[in-house]
């Protein structure tokens, strides 16, 4: 069987052909940069020209501990940085906003992270910037290109489990969000900076949810102000459903993220070993069972990757490949316009008690 997974495993492929290779300016020294971005853009073969943080100290550091030849004093320094084609933006959400309206105006390609705006209009705004200059912005929904992810993705798209009919996720970890001191304050919290990922995962399996329902809470004791277990529920067209149950105060030890879609002829699973023990988890696991292949039960997928270096990778060589070729980065601005609408629908839901349509106002 290892011969019908060769389609699945090219389609989750992370390589940057040389053709692509953009160099890449960093705005933000924190430690999803130090940690991932940075270790990823090195095994891709990318070029980082530099990087500038508010804190020029940390910004040192972390350029001299990756081998980044230069800091910048400023951002302005940064974009007069001809060398910098792509500037990659890696900041808390509030400044992110300002720092992609200036470097799209400067002529930079830009790589957001998620949430890559606040609201709906204002993403709308930075996705007509990028546009009025024609420039390419994307945003870093990296779980998307999580290889677990990207082959569940591939062998939906081959009719590997027929038609699908529900999808999953159930995560069951402990949290400390007290390594991010603006997470602890933030009133908004599990659902925008967390089950992001995997309501983005499942717009690119199952497309845009037609009704959604949620409800999210506290438990006693926890340090955030925000919520810290959530129950989502996506309605789509037909009997297509979705539910995302998270929760970060699992105080017993036994953690649990794993994730499933179902379909017509089968179905796959798999786990996130990443937030077994965040940050250096442990390989994630992935296995079908088909009637379309046969598979004969269920057939382990050898994934090789994981999530946190590894798929970082992917939205920056997408917006690349966008670059070179044309087209729209998989993780466009636009698309994630989607994944913003989904986000204040679900919170609209969880504060009225009721179903809400994303991207309306009822």
């Amino acid at each position: 069987m290892i011969d019908v997974f060769a389609p699945i495993a090219a389609a989750a492929d992370l390589t940057i052909p040389p053709a692509h290779r953009l160099p890449v300016a960093v705005v933000g020294a924190g430690a999803i940069v130090d940690v991932a971005h940075l270790p990823a853009y090195r095994q891709a073969g990318l070029e980082v020209t530099g990087l500038f943080d508010l804190d020029a100290g940390r910004a040192a550091e972390v350029a001299a501990r990756h081998g980044v030849p230069r800091t910048y004093a400023s951002l302005e320094e940064l974009l007069a940085d001809e060398r910098a084609t792509v500037v990659d933006i890696a900041v808390a959400p509030h400044a992110q906003p300002a720092v992609a309206r200036a470097a799209l105006t400067a002529g930079r390609h830009v790589l957001c992270q998620k949430p890559f705006a606040p609201d709906v209009a204002t993403g709308q705004g930075l996705v007509d910037l990028a546009a009025a200059t024609g420039r390419k912005i994307a945003v870093n929904q990296q779980l998307r290109f999580d290889e677990g992810i990207a082959a569940t993705r591939a062998m939906v798209r081959a009719g590997w489990i027929g038609e699908p009919t529900a999808m999953t996720f159930t995560v069951n970890i402990r949290t400390d969000w007290s390594a991010w001191d603006w997470l602890v304050a933030t009133d908004r919290l599990e659902i925008v900076y967390h089950s992001i990922h995997y309501l983005d995962a499942i717009r690119s399996i199952l497309g845009d949810p037609e009704v959604v329902f949620c409800t999210g809470s506290r438990t006693p004791g926890q340090v955030a102000k925000g919520e810290t277990r959530t129950i989502s529920t996506l309605v789509f067209p037909g009997d297509v459903r979705a539910l995302v149950h998270a929760t970060h105060e699992n105080r017993t030890g036994d953690q649990e993220a794993s994730f499933r879609v179902d379909g017509t002829e089968g179905a796959i699973k798999g786990t996130l070993g990443l937030l077994y023990d965040y940050p250096h988890g442990r390989p994630d696991t992935l296995e079908v069972s088909s009637r379309v292949l046969p598979t004969d039960g269920w057939l382990p997928y050898p994934v090789t990757r994981r999530w946190l270096p590894d798929a970082v990778a992917g939205p920056m060589g997408s917006l690349l490949a966008a670059v070179a070729e044309g087209g729209e980065p998989e993780t466009s601005g636009a698309d994630n316009l989607g994944t913003l609408r989904l986000l204040d629908a679900l919170y609209r839901s969880m504060d009225s008690g009721e179903s809400r349509r994303p991207g309306s106002a009822a």
